[in-house]
């Protein structure tokens, strides 16, 4: 399921545009029918995007999906590896033309404002949970099991989503802004879709990379201490 990406909106003109253009953050706003803003953010990391949307003036969240892409310059190629709000999406496929002007990406009548180009933060990339401390030792997990726990990072941006791409379940997610400094890693929660109470909070982390990993301690948002690691996807 690798080199795919999720659908994301309309009927797209064909131009020749470096995939790499693409790296970082995203975002655009829509009013719903009800006249709410709908705040959409798109953050592509290596070979995967996630795209959430959630109310701009509270951060309540409405719905999420994503998965892995190519992009020729002409076309984006995409696969949903999960969708909150349409979960028979998933293993889905579809290739769509795109176009930058003026340095907005434009999907249909809709155009993409790059928020970062995958800086500043050093966690840009796509992570999955690949291992959690118990009684002082790392016990691992499999990345390759249909049930994953993905985190997309661009360079201020970060969201999770726990799903199963064998059965299309949607378990959660959670996203927002975040920052790295002096092996401190910060989140500022934009959404959470368990509890939208703990939109507007920080949480800060020890953080490292060893071996290519990424090791994250701390407490989590019910006050649990936690230990993980992340390692980056390669399928």
């Amino acid at each position: 399921m690798k080199h795919l990406l999720f659908a994301l909106l309309g009927c797209l003109s064909v131009t020749a545009v470096p995939s790499q253009d693409l790296q970082g953050a995203w975002e655009m706003t829509q009013t719903n029918e009800q006249g709410t803003e709908v705040q959409y953010i798109a953050i592509i990391a290596g070979d995967y995007i996630s795209k959430a949307f959630f109310e701009k003036g509270t951060g309540k969240f409405i719905g999420t999906k994503g998965g892995s892409y190519k992009a020729d310059g002409q076309n984006f190629t995409y696969l949903f590896e999960y969708a909150s709000v349409d979960p028979e999406l998933v293993g889905t496929q579809k290739s769509v033309p795109y176009e930058f002007v003026d340095g907005k990406l434009h999907l249909g009548d809709v155009a993409w404002t790059k928020i970062d180009d995958g800086t500043p933060g050093n966690l840009s990339g796509a992570w999955l949970i690949s291992g959690r401390k118990q009684d002082g030792k790392v016990v691992k997990r499999d990345t390759s099991a249909p049930r994953k726990t993905m985190k997309i990072m661009s360079g201020t941006r970060f969201q999770w989503i726990a799903y199963n791409t064998e059965t299309k379940g949607f378990m959660g997610t959670g996203g927002g802004t975040y920052t790295t400094a002096d092996g401190k890693y910060t989140e500022n929660i934009g959404f959470f879709s368990r509890d939208d109470s703990r939109v507007g909070t920080s949480l800060q982390f020890d953080y490292s990379l060893e071996d290519g990993d990424w090791h994250h301690s701390g407490l989590s948002s019910k006050g649990q201490p936690i230990y993980e690691v992340w390692s980056k996807r390669t399928e």
